[in-house]
């Protein structure tokens, strides 16, 4: 994907990372949109829109738009279950030593 000015995404990522302060907040995170990301790319593969892919677990457009956005809270282990299920997926959890 190409910003604006031709950088690509992941050039811009790069660069802004040498930002110490960038880098703190972004691994703060990175987990949330991480998880966004991993669901708008499976979601797309299955060619679903947001209110599809709600519709298939029996909830809401919004609560995709949230889950797809990073900025959920309080998300439940069934709720990404049901999404990890209807995009042919398996969630992992897992835990590492705090830095």
């Amino acid at each position: 994907m190409s910003i604006d000015n031709g950088i690509s995404f992941d050039e811009l990522l790069s660069k802004k990372l040498k930002n110490p302060k960038f880098k703190k907040e972004y691994d703060e995170l990175e987990e949330e949109y991480t998880l966004a990301k991993e669901v708008i790319e499976l979601r797309i593969k299955k060619k679903l829109s947001q209110k599809e892919l709600a519709e298939l677990i029996g909830t809401s457009q919004p609560s995709i738009a949230r889950l797809e956005s990073g900025k959920y809270k309080n998300v439940s282990m069934s709720f990404i279950r049901k999404v990890a299920k209807a995009l042919d997926a398996v969630p992992e959890l897992h835990l590492k030593k705090a830095q």
